[in-house]
């Protein structure tokens, strides 16, 4: 009781009763600890101590993550209590507070942290898989398996490892495995067969449910493939993607995307998320940076087929903050190639949608002509072929975003050539060719052309017939009464080249008595018109000369015939007594007498009107002379002198 008093008196207050149990305050709990039985998180005993007089305990336990507290009052708990509750490997605290009684007395003060984890447990739930392929050859793919980490709840402890298998679905061949410590797995396999991929997690009390997923193509069912797909901004970090669903069923989407140019020579993560098959938007934000470009597509699968659509996106962008740099401008065929370096990938600011090139022409004020390339045709190079050549032209570049242009890269100075194309006259040249050849294998044509050439040829080009006074081969072979007989045979079988002839020297003799042939033969000559013919004649064919100025009158007349061309001779024709030997090669003015003089005729020989057309035997085109390709073969064994040749032109081949 309580009594209060002053000046004007006291006052007390109504008796207060009370026992000891009700105003104690006992000591917190101590010496708290755990224990799991077996190691497992399924039998958990939390242990302390106390004072004996305490009956009731307040328990209460979080987990370390930033859970809420779980409050447990336990009667007569006798320093432990069974927790039924906890998450494997999970780290949690826990304290514990006493009372006297159950009803009355005070509270302690809540004892000091236990801070614990708990132990593992066998991993739950299966893991999320997708998969890349890629063609290396006509007979080998690479398959890249990726898969994401289970949550802390899934995995119930340490992940230590995991196993993944590869397997052909037809075959029965060993599958391939494989133990490994990270997200993603690679493996080359034969692109024949269907296969199928799984993939389970490990920890220190076993493995989870394996994986399944069957490789198959992407983007191989084109009624699958969603339509208008589209990424807009949601934020600096976020993006939505939406599209349409296809005409066929589906049994789920996997929207998936990654950085388009990442830094550095690393590979940039792939990351996907699962949608059901009633959406037709989502919302992706993981790895999602302000002004990157990322790569996004979207894959409808149904059963073992998929089709697949793609898109570029950015969270936020701007305009470049540099321009394309120019390397390389090579001239080709009608043009030029330009080659640039790619913009780096921090001075992109989002996705690039087109390059632009600009020329003109060096000292020029005109506006200048530009060509834009769209980003995904041609990404470092491009040809033009609208320039003229001979110029000086002026080139540079920009890029463009949708937020705008970038600056102008470097410029780069070019004179175009301009080669000539050869195409443009190796082809009428080859025709005209082939026209020509098959108009002169007919020879008819051929005999045209050449009575053509024969007309047009100038009058300096015709060779003169040198005076026979002037000629050596009479005095090196006289006709008197010499015992040297004329080398025949060395005429007759000498094969004459068209390029150089036989030299045939003639020398000027005067005939004192006229020659006698013993023995007379027929010469064997080549029937042909044009080679050459001859034989030898006995004495009685000659007439005998009457007196010595007769003779010499003679020759003079036979120099005169010599001089003289009768152009339409035949060769066949008997204008003289004396025997007719035509040759190919007699001395001109040079020494020799052109081979196209058709005969030399004798002094009785009436000569013919030489206005007469001459009209060729035969014409050829070769280069060698026919009758240089019949040997003479004949004898004689009397001496050969000049009034027994005769000379013409029907021996030469064209």
């Amino acid at each position: 009781m309580v009594t209060a008093i002053n000046r004007l008196g006291s006052s007390s207050s109504f008796p207060s009763i009370f026992t000891f149990l009700d105003i104690v305050k006992p000591l917190p709990p101590w010496d708290i600890r755990i224990k799991f039985l077996n190691a497992s998180v399924r039998r958990c005993t939390l242990h302390w101590r106390d004072e004996g007089m305490v009956l009731l305990n307040r328990l209460k336990y979080r987990s370390i993550d930033g859970g809420s507290w779980n409050m447990v009052n336990v009667t007569n708990a006798k320093g432990k209590h069974d927790l039924l509750d906890l998450k494997p490997y999970t780290e949690y605290e826990f304290q514990i507070a006493s009372k006297l009684h159950l009803h009355k007395g005070i509270w302690s003060d809540w004892s000091e942290s236990l801070r614990t984890q708990t132990p593992e447990e066998e991993p739950t739930g299966m893991l999320d898989v997708w998969y890349m392929k890629q063609h290396i050859n006509y007979n080998k793919q690479q398959i890249s398996l990726f898969w994401k980490n289970l949550s802390v709840s899934e995995a119930r402890g340490k992940i230590l490892h995991y196993q993944v298998a590869l397997q052909e679905v037809a075959g029965g061949k060993v599958p391939l495995q494989n133990i490994t410590e990270h997200t993603s797995w690679t493996w080359v396999i034969p692109r024949t067969g269907s296969w199928t991929a799984t993939v389970s997690a490990a920890n220190s009390k076993g493995s989870s449910l394996p994986a399944r997923i069957n490789i198959t193509d992407l983007c191989g069912a084109g009624l699958l493939a969603p339509h208008h797909v589209s990424a807009h901004s949601e934020g600096v970090d976020n993006m939505v993607v939406t599209w349409k669903p296809p005409g066929k069923a589906v049994q789920e989407y996997v929207v998936e995307w990654r950085e388009l140019h990442p830094e550095g020579s690393t590979q940039p993560p792939l990351n996907w998320l699962r949608s059901a098959s009633s959406s037709v938007s989502a919302l992706i934000s993981e790895n999602i940076k302000p002004y990157v470009c990322y790569e996004i597509h979207v894959y409808a699968l149904s059963g073992d087929q998929a089709g697949c659509s793609s898109i570029w996106g950015s969270s936020k962008h701007k305009a470049p903050l540099n321009g394309p740099h120019i390397h390389a401008i090579t001239e080709e065929k009608g043009g030029i190639l330009i080659s640039w370096n790619r913009i780096p990938a921090q001075e992109q600011m989002g996705c690039i949608l087109h390059y632009r090139i600009y020329w003109k022409e060096r000292d020029s004020d005109s506006q200048p002509q530009l060509c834009e390339i769209p980003y995904r045709i041609s990404q470092n190079s491009h040809s033009i072929n609208s320039l003229q050549p001979r110029v000086t032209y002026i080139l540079w570049m920009t890029a463009l975003t949708a937020a705008g242009e970038s600056p102008r890269g470097n410029e780069r100075e070019f004179y175009l050539q301009g080669k000539a194309n050869w195409s443009a006259f190796v082809a009428p040249s080859i025709c005209i060719a082939v026209i020509t050849v098959s108009i002169f294998s007919v020879r008819y044509f051929r005999q045209k052309v050449f009575v053509l050439l024969s007309a047009l040829r100038p009058q300096w080009y015709s060779r003169k017939i040198p005076d026979p006074a002037n000629s050596t081969w009479a005095k090196k072979y006289p006709t008197m009464e010499e015992k040297t007989q004329f080398p025949v045979e060395r005429l007759l079988t000498a094969g004459h080249t068209p390029e150089e002839p036989e030299t045939l020297v003639i020398n000027e003799v005067i005939h004192q008595v006229a020659p006698a042939f013993r023995h007379p033969h027929r010469l064997k000559w080549p029937e042909r018109q044009q080679g050459v013919q001859g034989h030898c004649t006995s004495v009685e064919d000659i007439a005998p000369p009457r007196a010595l100025t007769a003779e010499t009158r003679q020759l003079g007349d036979l120099y005169k015939m010599l001089g003289g061309r009768v152009p339409d001779s035949k060769p066949g024709s008997q204008v003289s007594p004396l025997t007719v030997l035509p040759v190919d090669f007699l001395p001109t003015h040079e020494g020799y007498l052109p081979s196209n003089i058709d005969y030399l005729p004798s002094h009785e020989a009436a000569v013919p009107d030489p206005l007469e057309e001459l009209e060729p035997q035969h014409i050829s085109l070769s280069v060698f002379p026919s009758s240089s390709l019949h040997p003479l073969s004949f004898s004689c064994s009397e001496k050969l002198t000049l009034d027994q040749l005769k000379m013409g032109c029907g021996s030469l081949m064209l």
